[in-house]
């Protein structure tokens, strides 16, 4: 299976923010991370890690011929580490035996080209349900992966401005999110435009931002940069915070290098503070 590439750099901003999060004791589940309510987990079988998200993108295979296909919606991904003494076999087929007596159809169960081992994958209706077994050196584990499809969230108008100014010129100047004087501590006033942000990468998993940080020329040259790469992480933070996979994001400061107005008014420099989103 896939994965989401380049995890964003954030250090301790990121600290305390929905990411997967990793079980430091065998046999006690990652912190955070709870079992699934639509199929039971394998007996002495722990949580290594976790994601779960209202709207996004998943990689399943969706026929007996082994074609991968990423769905939309409303999904959880676990992952599992089991007894030594635990074969793929015996976890895919317990599975697929639970999942046909919960009433869904299987529509493939084995290997395919993508996997050595073994995995199922289970629908019923608009609920997909795919385990997929690996090896963690001598121990057998399972990702296990559940979507219900829905269609993408609507957009309000200006979250639909930019969603549409990033799918043409792949990029849109954000003026909305408004820091502390000489911090990277965002304001209140912020909420509503980084609201409109997680709308458009919540509408399109698919998606990876950079995003960048910029002031005018008051200051230090140096003090600019690092001041400029703290905001940008810090807008990044606060989406990791609601639940966007920190590899769809990268972040950037590049001060007062890149000015789009006079530096000499106060329009121009209130014009060259922004936040700007690039998409990759």
């Amino acid at each position: 299976m896939t994965t989401f590439a380049t995890r964003v750099m954030l250090a301790a901003l990121l600290s305390w923010c929905a990411v997967p999060v990793l079980a430091q004791t065998p046999g006690v589940d990652a912190a955070g991370c709870t079992p699934s309510a639509l199929v039971s987990r394998h007996p002495g079988c722990h949580i290594l890690a976790c994601v779960k998200q209202e709207f996004g993108a998943y990689e399943l295979v969706i026929n007996k011929h082994g074609e991968i296909k990423t769905l939309q919606g409303t999904g959880e991904r676990l992952t599992f580490i089991c007894p030594i003494q635990t074969s793929h076999l015996q976890l895919v087929g317990s599975t697929e035996a639970a999942l046909k007596k919960s009433g869904y159809t299987i529509v493939f169960s084995g290997r395919h080209e993508q996997h050595e081992q073994p995995a199922v994958t289970a629908q019923k209706g608009a609920q997909w349900i795919m385990l997929q077994t690996a090896q963690r050196k001598e121990f057998p584990t399972y990702e296990q992966t559940a979507v219900l499809v829905k269609d993408a969230p609507q957009l309000s108008s200006s979250a639909q401005a930019m969603s549409d100014a990033l799918a043409t010129s792949g990029r849109v100047d954000i003026y909305g999110i408004t820091f502390a004087t000489g911090q990277a501590a965002m304001t209140g006033a912020s909420d509503a435009v980084l609201s409109d942000v997680l709308a458009v990468l919540t509408a399109h998993p698919d998606w990876r931002l950079r995003i960048e940080g910029h002031t005018d020329n008051v200051g230090d040259h140096a003090a600019k940069l690092k001041l400029s790469t703290a905001r940008a992480a810090a807008v990044a933070a606060w989406l990791a915070g609601r639940g966007v996979d920190p590899g769809r994001l990268s972040v950037a400061g590049l001060g007062d290098t890149q000015p789009v107005a006079d530096n000499t008014t106060d329009d121009g420099r209130a014009r060259n503070r922004r936040v700007v989103l690039i998409k990759q």
